[in-house]
């Protein structure tokens, strides 16, 4: 189950018993008006059951509970019942009301709320004596819709700042890409140069020069590829990019970390086998961003180990802690989302990235990106 699943459930959980708290202190509190109760208490059932089953057709749910909640109340005022809502229906229409103004697009989310307004204030014209339920009921979904708003909002922002994650994300690697197809692309016209003299000078010689053409030109093509996918965006493209690191630089950042964390143990392949410079970069951010990640979230952990590991076809990042368990571990930095900018990284290069914590103790973080073959076209 996802996380976002499992907070969807764990909301709803809270919600069901926090109607039924509400369900129960009315009945009590009606239980010396004879039947009253089961009057309430169906009302309230009904529209709390329709508020837990909001989740696939929110604007279907809302009107279905605006209409409960409305026929409730015309009913308790014709047979000189207690005001309706109740307090559990009016948590009810609370929650549809809020996830309706916040899930629905714009105009449905607006026919929504009008079609509520519209409801109470029909009832408050027409009903005979105060029309105190209609009046509670108007209140109620103006806070919901209020509520919902200001939900829709948060939500926004957060889009907006995953969205800027990504793009950035996508612009650094693309730069750094830029810089590796420029060099492929100089070493093309410099190779063709040489071989234009070889033809005049020595024919037989022109097949290697060619070879070397077309290597060179194979590897720029398939990181142009990769750069064609990444920069969707044209705007700062003047950056320069950094220098690639390379296996031998991780030891230095290594280093960097002692004192702020747990001792850190990086275990590097054997024979380790040159890194495509995208590839390289990619494994710098993980390892670099992961250790981050512990030293603020996780210094209380005894060791940390960086596994890289080579398959055939794929590079293996793997980034652990033995913290023991205890608070959730962020899935985002103080001011950044550290998680989604390595995960698109790892995604644009056709890669996958797992992050969470282990089943023993401790919190995991592994990447599995491909290595393109030296001929790739």
């Amino acid at each position: 189950m996802s996380s976002a699943k499992r907070s969807t459930a764990w909301v709803d959980a809270a919600l069901a018993v926090l109607f039924t708290l509400a369900l129960v202190v009315m009945a009590i509190q009606y239980a010396a008006q004879g039947r009253v109760w089961a009057f309430d208490t169906a009302t309230g059932t009904a529209v709390c059951l329709v508020a837990l089953g909001r989740g696939r057709h929110p604007g279907w749910a809302a009107a279905l509970g605006l209409a409960l909640a409305g026929a409730a109340a015309v009913t308790a005022r014709l047979a000189h019942l207690p005001g309706e809502p109740g307090a559990a229906a009016v948590l009810g229409l609370l929650v549809l009301g809020g996830a309706a103004v916040r899930t629905l697009a714009r105009w449905q989310a607006a026919a929504v709320a009008v079609a509520g307004l519209a409801l109470m204030a029909a009832g408050l014209l027409t009903v005979e004596g105060p029309g105190t339920p209609f009046r509670v009921g108007i209140e109620v979904w103006i806070l919901a819709l209020a509520a919902g708003l200001g939900l829709r909002l948060l939500d926004h922002r957060r889009r907006a700042a995953v969205e800027a994650v990504r793009r950035e994300e996508r612009l650094a690697l693309a730069r750094e890409l830029h810089d590796v197809v420029a060099h492929h692309i100089t070493g093309v016209v410099v190779q063709a140069q040489a071989a234009r003299i070889m033809a005049r000078r020595q024919p037989g010689s022109l097949d290697a020069a060619l070879a070397g053409i077309e290597d060179a030109g194979g590897e720029a093509l398939a990181s142009m590829r990769r750069v064609v996918g990444l920069l969707r965006d044209t705007e700062d493209v003047a950056s320069t990019a950094p220098a690639v690191p390379g296996p031998e630089q991780l030891a230095g950042l290594v280093e960097r970390f002692d004192g702020h964390g747990p001792a850190v143990e990086l275990r590097l392949p054997a024979e380790p086998a040159p890194w495509p410079p995208e590839v390289a970069t990619t494994v710098h951010r993980i390892v670099q961003e992961s250790l981050t990640n512990i030293a603020r979230h996780a210094a209380h952990a005894r060791a940390a180990t960086v596994d890289i590991a080579h398959g055939a076809d794929t590079l293996t990042v793997t980034v652990t802690d033995d913290a023991a368990p205890g608070r959730a571990r962020p899935h985002k930095q103080p001011g950044g989302y550290g998680l989604i900018g390595m995960r698109e990284r790892v995604e644009a290069l056709g890669g996958r990235l797992s992050a969470g914590p282990r089943p023993d103790t401790g919190w995991s973080v592994r990447a599995a990106l491909p290595l393109p073959g030296k001929g790739a076209r």
